[in-house]
């Protein structure tokens, strides 16, 4: 085998995606925390609008403040915005967050009968949740075959050699045609592991990767 392409064709993405996931499991990768708080659609919502432009561990302490606090639309619609503020101000870009998350709980309570939808036009209706939220939401919350593009995703599917794109759309686009269907929801949080653990976004861990010996390490 000389690259990842016959790796894959040997082996299958089944292969690949377990050996990402082992990986972030062996070094305590932030979102394989997740599972055990992250039980009802609305609390992996937040998270997905949390997550944004913030780094995963503090996305990981700013949720778990919050949904301590209001783990429900009716709880979360009932805070006011400072003190919303006060309990996810870890989070990049809080202020707006904080406006964003009672105004998105305040909507699920008037227009959803309080329940988060497993649309994705109506999820991207709502405020803070734009298309990569939105495909988290279907993809964990409601186990919809989708695949969430995030800065992890697009930067090792490119460095990998899997996708050459610009643009995170076009990621989703080239991936959701090259892997199986039955793997679009394991592709997410697979590679977000290995992203928050070895193949970093600066000072990837090459020498220490399974992989290493089949990436062309493209940017790197």
């Amino acid at each position: 085998m000389s690259s990842l392409e016959d790796f894959i064709s040997q082996n299958g993405w089944e292969k690949l995606l377990d050996i990402m996931v082992e990986e972030g499991k062996r070094r305590n990768a932030p979102v394989l925390t997740l599972k055990e708080y992250l039980t009802e659609p609305f609390q992996h919502l937040v998270f997905a609008i949390l997550s944004a432009r913030t780094r995963d561990e503090q996305t990981v302490k700013a949720a778990k403040r919050l949904i301590e606090v209001a783990d429900t639309p009716e709880k979360l619609a009932s805070l006011p915005v400072e003190e919303i503020e006060k309990l996810i101000s870890n989070a990049g870009f809080y202020r707006n967050k904080a406006k964003n998350l009672k105004a998105m709980a305040e909507i699920l309570v008037k227009n959803h009968s309080s329940k988060v939808p497993d649309d994705f036009n109506q999820l991207t209706e709502l405020p803070g949740v734009g298309r990569k939220t939105a495909n988290v939401v279907l993809s964990y919350a409601f186990n919809k075959n989708t695949i969430a593009v995030d800065t992890h995703v697009h930067r090792i599917s490119n460095r990998l050699g899997f996708v050459k794109t610009k643009y995170p759309i076009e990621t989703e686009r080239e991936l959701e045609r090259i892997v199986p269907v039955k793997y679009w929801r394991r592709l997410n949080r697979a590679m977000v592991a290995f992203g928050q653990t070895v193949c970093k976004p600066l000072k990837p861990l090459c020498q220490e990767c399974p992989l290493g010996v089949f990436c062309p390490k493209i940017g790197v």
